[in-house]
């Protein structure tokens, strides 16, 4: 098993491979031989990227269909080529693409999914992954055995993403099979992109995120204005998100996204163990709250009991004014 290598699929963006997928890499190259496989017009671009990571092969099908945000196309040309080449683990990032494509490709292959690692390691006649459960309070080891390959997603932020030391080029492998007529079926008529934040929260440095002691939708401005002067971006509690305050896209928690910024500050968040979850691997991790008994103080970094609507524009005017004398 070990002579098979590990196939990650590639999730990108305008010719970029998301971070999440950069960490699959870095982890699965402590695993054995890499091989990664990039879809798409700017898969030249995707590449380039991926070479500083070490993949020993790259699989790439330059074909605008697969662009689109429809995965039939993909589907078809990943699972020819898994047929084909058999990897002992196929791994993608736990986000709505890389679930969609592997729950479709397992389910193609007649093999089972192991949802969510946070850890991923090969054994002798399987693959073991580790995952959280019951709101990050407990860790959850599971297996897939029989024959592979195995199927695996992964949380984003779960490895370091680490370039290889010294790399060679790796082999690029056009995948000639285009796809068949019926999965282009579906068309895809535009493409509408968050205005204001053009950076994911899963790939974020500094996150600024508000709750329900925001009060209503308006108070997100001030926690924008912070983020800007810091160059984060904002998120949102679950209770924000329920409110119809902030977009969904933006909810960190357990029914969110997993993020693990430099920075992270909740404002007017209690800390609830279902937003802990998708925040407790912050690298510094403040609370502004006026309530002193809110649980989040139990395992914030630096903890602010006050009001947030006094302690946020003081903030955001104090990194204002030190970036000003710094430049």
């Amino acid at each position: 098993m070990a002579a098979r290598p590990i196939l990650v699929l590639i999730e990108s963006w305008r010719g970029v491979p998301k971070r999440g997928s950069l960490e699959i890499i870095s982890r699965a190259r402590e695993l054995g031989e890499v091989w990664a496989v990039t879809l798409g017009r700017s898969s030249g671009d995707v590449v380039a990227a991926l070479a500083a990571y070490g993949p020993a092969r790259v699989f790439v099908a330059e074909d605008d269909v697969y662009d689109a945000f429809h995965l039939l196309p993909a589907v078809e040309t990943v699972a020819r080529l898994i047929e084909r080449e058999r990897p002992a683990l196929v791994l993608a990032t736990a986000t709505v693409w890389g679930k969609d494509l592997l729950g479709r490709l397992a389910t193609g292959l007649g093999a089972g999914l192991l949802a969510d690692a946070v850890e991923v390691d090969l054994l002798e006649d399987g693959v073991q992954m580790m995952s959280l459960a019951l709101g990050g309070t407990t860790h959850v080891t599971a297996r897939s055995l029989g024959e592979p390959p195995y199927f695996v997603s992964v949380r984003p932020k779960s490895f370091a993403a680490v370039p290889a030391t010294n790399p060679p080029a790796p082999e690029v492998v056009t995948l000639a099979d285009a796809p068949s007529p019926a999965t282009r079926l579906a068309k895809v008529l535009g493409l509408v992109a968050e205005a204001a934040q053009v950076q994911s929260l899963e790939e974020a440095d500094i996150i600024v995120s508000g709750g329900r002691g925001l009060g209503g939708p308006e108070k997100f401005a001030l926690l924008q204005d912070l983020a800007d002067a810091l160059g984060g971006v904002v998120g949102a509690s679950r209770a924000a998100v329920d409110s119809g305050w902030y977009p969904g896209t933006r909810q960190v928690g357990q029914t969110g996204k997993t993020v693990k910024p430099k920075l992270y500050i909740a404002c007017g968040i209690s800390g609830a163990i279902q937003h802990k979850v998708g925040m407790q691997g912050s690298g510094t991790i403040i609370a502004i709250n006026k309530d002193p008994e809110a649980p989040i103080f139990r395992f914030a970094d630096l903890g602010i009991v006050g009001d947030l609507f006094e302690v946020v524009p003081q903030l955001t005017a104090e990194v204002k004014a030190r970036k000003a004398r710094d430049a």
